[in-house]
């Protein structure tokens, strides 16, 4: 499928390198426009409909953080294009699909693209469908540890997990339970049912999904009416359920 991108970069020679790159290797990509700065970045992006922003994380008068919190409401995905590592985690964890070192390297950026290409062609197939989870609930139960004792859940009650620093909240229908076990715990616990890990903070029941998202990361809406944010990271496993 053809990606509709801009790129959003204040160095000339790394917009350049970039372009070339695209143009060589990336032939599924189609450049609308480069911007410098924060503003004609915002100016490209409220003007065009995109599939995919190639974003430097450090501008003059801010960087890519402070210009995605002035577009809440966006459909494309967002590939960081740096020389810092140090917003890897934060990037990976709330708003890019991928995130690319300086200097380029030729197959991660091949990575990149293939990798969105692969989330939108998804989101796109599954619109108008009556899903149906790959992985079909499995009958079980799990012990939640009490101060006296234990507590025994039917694994199909659980709508979701949220992390908590070393604890886990378990959320069922009217209910919520503090567990202290951490996320990653619960995670591998629930591996053989329907449970998947849609964000750093959430662990969530695949059958009790009930509408999607798109937009930042994307979120779920489950069952009781939560919403729940998707990683950008994570979109594509998510997605692979259904």
């Amino acid at each position: 499928m053809i990606l509709k991108a801009i790129i959003i970069e204040d160095e000339a020679n790394s917009r350049e390198i970039l372009r070339n790159y695209l143009e060589k290797y990336c032939p599924d990509v189609t450049l609308l426009g480069e911007a410098s700065s924060i503003k004609e970045g915002l100016d490209l992006i409220n003007k065009n409909e995109l599939d995919l922003v190639f974003l430097d994380v450090e501008m003059p008068f801010g960087n890519a953080f402070d210009l995605l919190d002035q577009v809440p409401e966006r459909s494309f995905e967002t590939v960081f294009v740096t020389a810092y590592n140090q917003y890897a985690v934060d990037a990976l964890n709330n708003h890019a699909a991928y995130y690319l070192m300086k200097p380029i390297n030729i197959d991660e950026l091949i990575k990149a693209v293939n990798y969105v290409a692969e989330i939108i062609s998804k989101e796109v197939d599954l619109e108008d469908k009556v899903l149906t989870p790959k992985i079909k609930s499995v009958v079980g139960k799990i012990t939640i540890p009490q101060q006296d004792g234990f507590q025994v859940l039917n694994v199909t009650d659980i709508l979701y997990c949220k992390a908590d620093d070393n604890y886990t909240e378990i959320y069922l229908e009217n209910k919520k339970i503090l567990v202290s076990k951490t996320l990653k715990y619960f995670e591998e616990a629930l591996a053989e049912f329907a449970f998947a890990r849609i964000h750093k903070s959430y662990l969530v029941n695949i059958n009790e999904v009930v509408n999607y998202r798109k937009g930042k990361g994307g979120s779920v809406v489950v069952s009781n009416g939560k919403e729940l944010l998707v990683s950008a990271s994570r979109k594509k496993e998510f997605l692979s359920y259904f």
